[in-house]
């Protein structure tokens, strides 16, 4: 079991440093989400959901994969089968996003990004976020408050951004259950 652990690690690594584009590809500028953008595994609107977003810019598409969460878009950099060239990929800067709504941005790099896992706050559809920063001291201070780590892109477990969700005691989400 430690093997395939460290399988699995080292590959999702691999992955993630081969996925994004040459240095010499262009890199594009952020989008702007619209209402009208569809998250990329659940097809709702992206914008439609608290918590950071993300956008993926793929080498020949001229608009960007949207994802309703950072953690869903770090779950599709780790995906085996999702073999095309990133150019870019955009996450959320929560240091100055409102977390209800942070559509409008301000977006910033994910490999720039302070990254914290593991908080009290939930992302998209109540599922455990990815929450980017520009500035370490902003997410430092979100820790002291919600909780959570800081991690490096590539040290985000697999099982973090793949695995199943739990949802937290809601009245509202049990009345849909």
């Amino acid at each position: 079991m430690k093997k395939l652990s460290t399988l699995l690690l080292l590959s999702s690594c691999i992955l993630l440093n081969g996925c994004f584009g040459s240095d010499d590809t262009p890199k594009p500028d952020p989008a702007t989400l619209t209402s009208d953008d569809q998250s990329y595994f659940c097809g709702m609107t992206a914008a439609g959901h608290p918590g950071p977003k993300a956008q993926i810019h793929i080498l020949g598409q001229a608009v960007p994969i949207w994802f309703a969460a950072t953690r869903d878009a770090v779950g599709y950099m780790k995906l085996p089968d999702e073999s095309n060239e990133i150019t870019a990929v955009y996450v959320t800067d929560m240091g100055k996003a409102n977390w209800q709504s942070p559509d409008a941005g301000p977006w910033i790099d994910i490999k720039e990004a302070t990254l914290v896992i593991e908080s009290k706050r939930r992302g998209g559809m109540g599922a455990p976020a990815v929450v980017p920063f520009k500035d370490q001291s902003a997410a430092e201070s979100f820790i002291t408050q919600y909780g959570g780590k800081i991690t490096s892109l590539n040290d985000i477990p697999i099982d973090y951004v793949l695995g199943m969700v739990e949802i937290p005691d809601n009245p509202v989400l049990s009345v849909i259950e």
